[in-house]
């Protein structure tokens, strides 16, 4: 194929479209599969069982597919999945799932992954997430869509971050963050709500307004926190955005939650 440089090596068995594009010294092993349009610049590696979607770009010395860090794997059929027009920088690392986490990691579609980011295995990451320099996933992390971890963020196992969340540079997060959810810190505290975001993505101001209020009173110091989320829900039922931050907090956690200082 003449979209291969002559000094890849791709082995027999991996799956690449015509039209993608597999530059200089990049290794792409058997079982593998790269959609049309994709490029993978040079020096990248792919291995496993690792499915790329269409039009995603990936740079030097980016690692796909390799074993996971977790000395309970012992080599089962686990898998990557990446979505459509992902951007993929350099040193960055993806690893697969294992057997106590569904044999899967997966990323949506349209997510940039920045230099040395690093997704380990079972995370599942939704859509127009990104992960910005250096942000490392711990194991099982689930991201919903537009949530942005900052540079050198560190995301403890089990942890979900909601859609829309953002967390500050140089953060470590040990529990969950509600959607919308803005925390930033050492030890990462819930700073209020990514308003910059809900408005550069045009929420209405109604419904701004609406979890602005909603979050004060989650997070007040009456009653307890399941009273408060109860009493939320009620008040609120008719706001897309607050039932969303309730549906979350009403689901399964492992962490508990990130709360304001």
């Amino acid at each position: 194929m003449s979209n291969i440089h002559p000094s890849a090596v791709v082995e027999e068995g991996a799956q690449i479209h015509s039209d993608a594009i597999i530059g200089p010294f990049c290794v792409v092993e058997r079982g593998v599969s790269i959609g049309a349009g994709t490029e993978l610049k040079s020096h990248v590696a792919l291995a496993g069982k690792t499915t790329i979607g269409e039009n995603c770009t990936i740079f030097p010395f980016a690692s796909i597919g390799h074993a996971p860090q977790d000395l309970k794997f012992h080599g089962e059929d686990s898998e990557v999945i990446i979505g459509d027009r992902c951007v993929i920088r350099e040193h960055a690392t993806i690893n697969p799932g294992t057997e106590g986490g569904g044999l899967l990691t997966k990323i949506g579609n349209d997510c940039l992954i920045m230099i040395g980011a690093h997704v380990a295995h079972d995370c599942l990451i939704g859509n127009n997430v990104i992960l910005v320099n250096n942000a490392t996933l711990g194991g099982h992390v689930t991201l919903e869509d537009f949530a942005i971890i900052g540079g050198l963020s560190a995301v403890h196992q089990f942890v979900r971050i909601g859609a829309h969340a953002m967390v500050g540079g140089a953060s470590g997060v040990e529990t969950d963050i509600i959607p919308f959810g803005s925390a930033t810190g050492n030890r990462a505290i819930l700073a209020g709500l990514n308003l910059t975001g809900m408005k550069r993505r045009n929420f209405p101001r109604e419904e701004i307004h609406a979890l602005r209020n909603a979050y004060k009173e989650l997070f007040s110091e009456e009653g307890t926190f399941q009273e408060r989320t109860a009493d939320v829900s009620r008040k609120y039922e008719n706001s897309k955005v607050v039932q969303q931050v309730i549906k979350f907090i009403n689901d399964e956690t492992k962490r508990g939650f990130c709360q304001p200082q």
